[in-house]
C-alpha cells in the first residue's frame, strides 16, 4: 500500500526519516549497448511516473512483470509517452508477462490491447511470452518461480542478481536458480505473520541459505522502521529504500 500508508499515524508512517517513505516496490536495469544507454523496467505500479520522473527515464525498452497485481501493474498507462519515442524508431515495448499476468493486462488495458481498440494514443506496447530463459538486447534472464500464496508469480535473475518480490514461499527448485549470486533483493513484509508474504525473519532465513554477498530486503510494509530494523539485521542484509542503486553484473 505504499508508507505513510493512508489513513495511518503510527511511527513509521509519520517518521521524519526519508528511508521510511516508500513508494510501491519496482526495480531498474540500465546497461550500455554499444553507445545506447538499454533501460529495463521490472513491474510498473501506481507510482511508476513518479519513479520514472525521480530516475529521469526518456526511455524504457523492455518491462519484466512478476504478476498482475494492482501494486505491480497499475502504471503500465504511464508507459505511453516512452512507447512513444520507441515508435518514432519503428518499434514497440514488450512486455514480458506469464499467460495469468498477460491476462489481467489485456482486461484491465483493453483500450490499449484490443483489436477492435480505436484509441489512438494508445501505449506502443507489446506482450510477449515469458520464458523460463529469454534475452533482452543481448542481456539474459531467468525466470525464478516462486509463490505469492496459493499463486506461483515470478522472480527473475540476472547475472548475479536475483530479484523477488512478494513471495511466501520459495520451491526447492528455485533455490537451485539461486546459487553464486552475488546479490539478492526480495520481499519482507512485516514481522507479523501474512497469508501471502513472507515476514522478515522468513526472508533472513532464505538470505542465509541463498548466502548472496549483500540482501536487500523489499516490498516492506509500515511495521518496519527503516533505521531499527537495520540494526537488528545480519551483516550483509539490509532493508531497501526509495533510490537504492547499485552496480551489477550482467
Amino acid at each position: 500500500m505504499g508508507v505513510p500508508t493512508l489513513g495511518c499515524g503510527c511511527l513509521v508512517c509519520t517518521s521524519s526519516d526519508p528511508h521510511d517513505r516508500r513508494l510501491r516496490p519496482s526495480g531498474l536495469v540500465r546497461w550500455q549497448e554499444g553507445d545506447r544507454e538499454r533501460v529495463l523496467v521490472i513491474d510498473t505500479g501506481p507510482d511508476f511516473r513518479e519513479q520514472a520522473l525521480r530516475n529521469r527515464l526518456n526511455r524504457v525498452d523492455a518491462v519484466l512483470y512478476t504478476h498482475g497485481h494492482a501494486d505491480h501493474t497499475l502504471g503500465l498507462d504511464d508507459l505511453r509517452p516512452l512507447s512513444f519515442r520507441v515508435a518514432h524508431e519503428g518499434g514497440m515495448i514488450p512486455l514480458f508477462a506469464s499467460e495469468d499476468t498477460a491476462e489481467v493486462l489485456r482486461r484491465v488495458y483493453e483500450y490499449t490491447f484490443s483489436p477492435q481498440s480505436t484509441y489512438a494514443t494508445r501505449a506502443r506496447v507489446c506482450i510477449e511470452p515469458l520464458q523460463d530463459r529469454f534475452s533482452v538486447l543481448g542481456v539474459d534472464f531467468v525466470r525464478i518461480p516462486v509463490l505469492h500464496g496459493e499463486m506461483e508469480i515470478s522472480g527473475f535473475r540476472f547475472g548475479s542478481t536475483a530479484y523477488m518480490t512478494d513471495v511466501s514461499d520459495i520451491p526447492e527448485s528455485s533455490f537451485q536458480l539461486l546459487q553464486n549470486l552475488d546479490v539478492l533483493i526480495v520481499s519482507a513484509l512485516r514481522h507479523k505473520p501474512h497469508p501471502s508474504h513472507a515476514t522478515l525473519d522468513q526472508a533472513v532465513g532464505w538470505a542465509r541459505r541463498v548466502g548472496a554477498r549483500r540482501t536487500w530486503f523489499t516490498h516492506i510494509a509500515h511495521d518496519l522502521p527503516h533505521e531499527t530494523t537495520n540494526r537488528s539485521l545480519p551483516e550483509g542484509m539490509a532493508l531497501a529504500y526509495d533510490g537504492l542503486n547499485f552496480p551489477v553484473s550482467l
